[in-house]
Parts: C-alpha cells; structure tokens; sequence
C-alpha cells in the first residue's frame, strides 16, 4: 500500500531491502549491480528500485540522511511493505586511531543520544543490536573479500560530527561505551527493528578520520563503496 512517502505498490518491494542514504547512491547500486531493474519509488526524490542480484529479488531504497530520515523510510518498509530484512549501507567517521580511512565497519551494537527511541516507541535505552546472523554474515563475507574490517559499536548521532570540534562533541557521551565509528542513522534502524521484530544491520566505510591527513578522490570514494556494496549484496543471497 502507498504511504505519504512511497508510492511502491507492496509487490514492488523485495523482502530484503538494502539502504544507502544518498538516492543517486542508490541509483548507481540498482544500475550497476542488478538486472531486470524496475523503478518503485520517487516520491520526495527518495528513489527505490528493485531487480535481481544473481537471480535474487532486492530492493535498494535510500533512507535520506539522519535518523528521523531512516525512520519514515525504515518503519514504512517494515510495517506496510512486510518487509523482513534491511542492510543499511553508509559511509562513517573514525572514532578510534586503527579505524582507517577505507576501513569497512559492521555495527553489532548502535549507541545513541536520539530522543528518537523515547517519542516513538517510549524506549530509553542508548544501545541497539543488530542481527547476529546478518552481522556475522557481512563479517565474514568482508572478510573473503580481503578488506580489512572491524565490527562492534558504532555510534549515531544527530549531527555531521566533522563540522564541530571533536573533543567537546565526544564529551557528550559515554566514554565507557567504546565506539569504532559515527554515523547518522543506524541506531534508529535498530530501534525499529526491535520494536517491529524484523532484521536489521550496518555496513559502512570510513570516509573521515582526525587522525589521518586523507582527502579520498571520486574515483578512490566509489572503489571503496564498491567493496561494501558487493559485500552487502553476496550477504542478502547467502
């Protein structure tokens, strides 16, 4: 059924969705990487297609940025799409000197200072999980890829962090909880997840670091997304 959102008939959307941010991101996913590929949503610009990967139904869906972004885009696929699975695709900043630029990074846990968990669901934890079985299957297809990848705690946060200074930013949380990366949304796609009972994981590249003097051009950028998109895509087919 359509949303204010998407106008996606329900059978247009496979029951594994991959989720890049950006909606040209996903347009050169859906072009590059499937076949048979038919255009399901452009509402508000947010473009969705569906196609096959190696003979498997997946819908590549952008989410826009940020978590009240992902939020509209992730609970309607979920809750009126029925879809089952979404594998979050993005890129991050280090928050730790041995994540690298070009390094990929798979969430287990997600911490966060949204207000997100509170106003929808009145949940109050900081920390979501993803999928074990998903997690565990980026991992180990990263890992076969010979990239080098790291998995654990990501953190999300409602702001592009590179614009203020790092050290009064990384005050405002927890430094018990020991994070890998910051990114904008994935928290609350496992927020969601776990009130709706569906799957959910991340998969980023790193793009920024304060601890390295690195500027990736276009051609280095889409090389390295490329590496995390065809990692995400063997895992839906697994």
């Amino acid at each position: 059924m359509p949303t204010p959102h998407n106008n996606a008939n329900i059978n247009d959307i496979a029951k594994t969705v991959i989720m890049p941010g950006d909606p040209l991101r996903a347009k050169y996913i859906a072009n590059k990487f499937l076949s048979d590929v038919k255009l399901v949503n452009q509402t508000r610009g947010m473009l969705g297609f569906t196609g096959k990967y190696k003979g498997i139904d997946v819908t590549i869906f952008a989410s826009g940025m940020g978590g009240p972004s992902i939020g509209i885009y992730a609970y309607e696929l979920y809750h009126f799409y029925d879809v089952d699975k979404i594998i979050r695709i993005g890129t991050c900043g280090s928050n730790k000197e041995n994540v690298k630029v070009r390094d990929l990074v798979i969430g287990e846990d997600a911490y966060t200072l949204s207000s997100y968990p509170k106003l929808f669901f009145d949940d109050n934890n900081k920390i979501f999980s993803g999928d074990k079985e998903i997690v565990s299957s980026l991992y180990n297809h990263a890992l076969k890829s010979n990239v080098i990848v790291e998995k654990g705690t990501i953190m999300t946060s409602d702001i592009f962090d590179v614009y203020v200074d790092k050290n009064r930013y990384m005050k405002n949380y927890d430094s018990n909880i020991d994070t890998l990366v910051s990114e904008m949304e994935g928290a609350i796609l496992y927020c969601i997840s776990k009130h709706l009972n569906k799957k959910a994981a991340c998969i980023l590249t790193v793009v920024d670091s304060m601890y390295e003097k690195v500027e990736l051009s276009s051609i280095e950028r889409e090389q390295a997304l490329d590496q995390m998109i065809t990692v995400a895509l063997d895992t839906v087919i697994e």
